[in-house]
Formats: C-alpha cells, sequence, structure tokens
C-alpha cells in the first residue's frame, strides 16, 4: 500500500528531527539542556484545572460536542478580545473554536483556497505553514524577515504579479522564531494591502500573551478594517501553559470563520466540552496567571542576554514570545552550529535554517528552563571559545 501524493507532499517535520537528535544524546546518558524546544515547562493554573475536573463531572460533558463549540467559550472569546484589545467580537458569526490554532494553520488554505493558487508565508517562519501549503497543493512565496526591517515584511518588495496572485497571507507576531513584535502602523500598512489586492489575511497570535518591557503586543483586529480582511488565531497553549489541552480559536472575519467551522464540519465533532469549559474560565478570570508568566520569562530573557553580552556573544534581547534569536558565529552555518554545541557542550538550540532561508545564520533559543539552566548553557558554551 502506497501513500497518497498529497502525504508524499508533505514537508520533513523539522522539530521530530530535532527531537531525535536530542533524545539519542539523552539516551547516552549526557546532561542535555534542551533549549530547541517550543514546549511550556510550568504547569497549567490551578484554577483552569479545577475548571477542568468539575465540568468533567458533568454528563453533559460526556457527549458529543456541538459541532462548532460549546456558546460558553465562544462567548469567553468575544468578551476576551473586548477586555483585553477593546475589539468587539460576535460569538455567533465571528469565533470558530480549534483543536489548537495550528489546526487552523494547516486546514485554512485547505478551506479558502484552490490548487495552484498562491498564498504569502513569513520567512524565517513557523514550520508547519507548509503543511498547509502541501495538504491543499497550492502555490508559496515567501517574505524575507530581516533585522534590517525588524523582522516585519517589506511589502513595497512583493512584485504586482505577486499582489495580484496571492488569494492568502500569514503574519505571526510575536513572531515565532526571531522574539520581534508589530507596530500599529505595520498592521495598518498589511490591512491597506489586504484591500487593494485583495488578500485574506491570518494573524497567528500564538504568543499574543506575551510581551516585554511592559509593553503589551499588538492584535491585529484593533486595526480598522482589519475583521473587512481577515482573522486571528489565539491559542491557549502559551498564554496559560495549556500546550497539551489543544484548544484555541479564530476570531474576525465572518466568511473566513464560516469556512473554518465548514471544514471542521466535516472533520471533526469540536474538542471535549469539558476541555472548553476550562478554556473559556482560562478566557475569563483574573489574568494574574499571565503576568506572572510573562514576568518569569523576562527574568529568563534578561539572565540570557546578561549572559551572552559577558561572553561576547553579540545578541538582541526579544520583545515577546518565549524565544531568542541569536546570531552565530563567523565561520559557522545555523546547522553546524547547533550540532557542534549539542555535541561539545550538551546544549540544544533549534538550527535557524529550519524556520526557512532567511533563517540561516542564526539558531532559535527558548526561554523554557529556568535561570540557572540557562546560566549554565552560557557558560558551557563560553567554554568552546567562540566568540
Amino acid at each position: 500500500m502506497e501513500f497518497s501524493n498529497r502525504l508524499k507532499s508533505l514537508p520533513t517535520q523539522f522539530f521530530a528531527t530535532l527531537v531525535h537528535k536530542v533524545a539519542n544524546a539523552v539516551s547516552e546518558g549526557r546532561d542535555v539542556i534542551n533549549l530547541g524546544q517550543g514546549n511550556p515547562d510550568q504547569p497549567t493554573p490551578e484554577h483552569i484545572v479545577k475548571a477542568l475536573q468539575d465540568a468533567a463531572t458533568n454528563p453533559q460533558s460526556h457527549k458529543y460536542s456541538p459541532f462548532r463549540g460549546i456558546n460558553e467559550l465562544k462567548q469567553a472569546a468575544a468578551d476576551f478580545y473586548a477586555r483585553e484589545y477593546q475589539v468587539e467580537i460576535n460569538p455567533n458569526t465571528e469565533v470558530a473554536i480549534m483543536f489548537g490554532t495550528k489546526i487552523g494553520l494547516v486546514e485554512l488554505p485547505l478551506a479558502l483556497m484552490n490548487e495552484n493558487e498562491l498564498m504569502l508565508l513569513p520567512d524565517p517562519g513557523y514550520p508547519d505553514y507548509l503543511s498547509g501549503v502541501g495538504l491543499a497543493n497550492v502555490r508559496f512565496d515567501t517574505m524575507p524577515l530581516i533585522e534590517e526591517n525588524n523582522y516585519l515584511p517589506d511589502y513595497s518588495r512583493l512584485t504586482a504579479e505577486q499582489k495580484n496572485a496571492a488569494k492568502l497571507m500569514y503574519l505571526n507576531y510575536p513572531n515565532n522564531p526571531t522574539g520581534a513584535t508589530a507596530t500599529k502602523e505595520f498592521f495598518e500598512e498589511t490591512v491597506a494591502l489586504a484591500k487593494e489586492s485583495d488578500i485574506a489575511i491570518v494573524h497567528d497570535f500564538a504568543y499574543g500573551g506575551i510581551g516585554f518591557d511592559g509593553k503589551k503586543p499588538v492584535s491585529f483586529l484593533q486595526t480598522e478594517g482589519a475583521k473587512d480582511v481577515g482573522v486571528e488565531m489565539y491559542t491557549l497553549s502559551k498564554t496559560y501553559n495549556m500546550a497539551g489541552w489543544r484548544v484555541g480559536f479564530a476570531v474576525g472575519n465572518p466568511t473566513i470563520i464560516e469556512a473554518i467551522n465548514l471544514i471542521q464540519d466535516h472533520l471533526f465533532v469540536s474538542l471535549f466540552p469539558a476541555v472548553q469549559s476550562a478554556a473559556a474560565a482560562a478566557l475569563n478570570a483574573n489574568q494574574q496567571c499571565v503576568d506572572e508568566l510573562v514576568s518569569l520569562y523576562e527574568g529568563r530573557r534578561n539572565a540570557l542576554v546578561k549572559s551572552c553580552m559577558k561572553i561576547g556573544w553579540d545578541v538582541k534581547a526579544p520583545k515577546g514570545s518565549f524565544f531568542a534569536w541569536l546570531p552565530v558565529p563567523i565561520g559557522y552555518t545555523s546547522e553546524a552550529f547547533a550540532d557542534l554545541l549539542l555535541d561539545k557542550a550538551n546544549v540544544a538550540v533549534a538550527a535557524g535554517n529550519g524556520f526557512g532561508t532567511y533563517g540561516e545564520g542564526y539558531v532559535r533559543v527558548g526561554l523554557l528552563v529556568s535561570e540557572d539552566r540557562l546560566i549554565e548553557a552560557i557558560e558551557r558554551i563560553e567554554k568552546l571559545h567562540l566568540f
């Protein structure tokens, strides 16, 4: 039995390869400091776990969920956006519940595009965006994210042909892997381009809860006209340490929301109602747990940057997300440097080229171990005398 051409066209799973390398090192008994992962290391806050436990005892939770999710969670998403971003959302027509936002990002090209149509993706960017490209059999062009432009795409570099052909564009701020944040002016430029060229916008707001130096990340939907052209996808994985719970939602343009709901009608019968109730509790509750989490990550960021600068590694502090984007020393590729750190220092990082062509020359480091372990990792790297 052969795999379908659609499955054969899927890209190699970058993170699976990384996990395999680290697992091999650990199996040899080595003390690996794993900075290559994107998996939150803190537990889900207790009040959210308690909400799940309570909901799980309700017999109503043991039945099939409504196809498009429970009203409680859709209303909570709308209330969350009103409270946090001053954006009005209609819970009936402008919210789609998803098994985590990766599902939405992968399925949306199938729902909105026909074969061989063009979508625009950031480079470097989240590798799983390409899974949607492969499954939908569409074309893609990339938009370079470079330090000189604050890791924002430069729309003036898009050709007239690209703007005319593109049907869908993905953006992601705070950005994975660079840790950059977007400005209101950039999103205003994005909405103008989308209206002029009839391009649907998807803003992957996975790290929307994590901004540093007292600055709250900007929501795309705060931009005038944003709901006319696009949606924003919000996952609870990062903001509330709920990665394993697989719950998120999209909000915004009603037509795109209906497309998500319709394709999911045929793929799923929504997620476990008790998980949805717990997600609603997370969104509705006092957000002190989020403030504490951001403070934790900011402390780790500061410890990492200070340690890097101490050994002569000239790095820029990320403005958001729980990642840092660090330049590799002269004479090394991203992959060669990452392999060297794992082999000689027992420090795992993610090679930047795994995120795209413009990721070459960098490695991504996760702020997902303690400050002490981050400092220890840089002390191990110092002994390689690379800087």
